[in-house]
């Protein structure tokens, strides 16, 4: 193997994968709220809404599992447009990350949901508690608490799908190394360093996903 590696180049763009790496952190901690959100109301409308609103959540459920997700992001990207919605890369790298990880949390929510014993939720309503009330203080919390590990495991392949987005030249990460890699031609010193980010960024994201779970989850009285 006569392959010389100089990794100079890489450490002298250092300033562009730390920013990169700071917009793969934005983008990925916006569409994890956000996706929580999208998967919290599905769930809600899948366990609880009338049977067209069911319909509606097993439909996006389903298209959105079994379909790549790279082609939702060309179709977001490049199809919307077609109809009049116009939006920069970077939206529709959030747009597209967002009901993705939406339409996987959403399932992982409701089994937490369905989880939840029903005495439970019988009482809540013997209490006079209207049914989104019974949703949210009886039956939300207990449920999230349960999927927490499976939602934790979710987002952190979230993070590790964005950079997929690059393809549509969404500022993050990945972005940043084809751009670096296009200047200098070290692609396998590069990517060596990429690698070595994306994993110190799932542990980060790992330790902090644990440190919630410790302070939400895991008070007194809630073990």
């Amino acid at each position: 193997m006569n392959y010389v590696f100089q990794f100079g180049d890489v450490w002298a763009a250092w300033p562009d994968l730390l920013w990169g790496c700071w917009l793969t952190i934005q983008l990925s901690a916006v569409s994890m709220l956000l996706g929580l959100l999208v998967a919290v109301l599905g769930a809600l409308g899948k366990t609880m809404g009338p049977k067209p609103v069911r319909w509606l959540v097993d439909a996006y459920v389903e298209v959105i599992r079994n379909t790549p997700f790279l082609v939702q992001i060309f179709l977001i990207f490049f199809g919307l447009p077609r109809a009049g919605i116009m939006m920069s890369s970077n939206e529709a790298a959030l747009l597209a990350m967002v009901v993705n990880v939406g339409a996987y949390a959403t399932e992982i929510v409701r089994a937490g949901i369905e989880h939840v014993g029903r005495g439970q939720i019988e009482a809540g309503l013997a209490l006079g508690l209207r049914p989104l009330q019974v949703f949210r203080y009886v039956m939300l919390f207990p449920a999230l608490s349960t999927v927490y590990p499976a939602l934790s495991s979710q987002f952190i392949l979230l993070m590790l799908n964005s950079s997929v987005v690059s393809t549509i030249s969404a500022q993050e990460l990945t972005a940043t190394a084809n751009d670096l890699q296009s200047r200098t031609f070290r692609s396998f010193e590069i990517y060596i360093v990429v690698t070595g980010i994306y994993l110190a960024l799932s542990m980060v994201f790992s330790g902090v996903f644990s440190g919630i779970h410790r302070a939400v989850f895991a008070r007194p009285g809630q073990r």
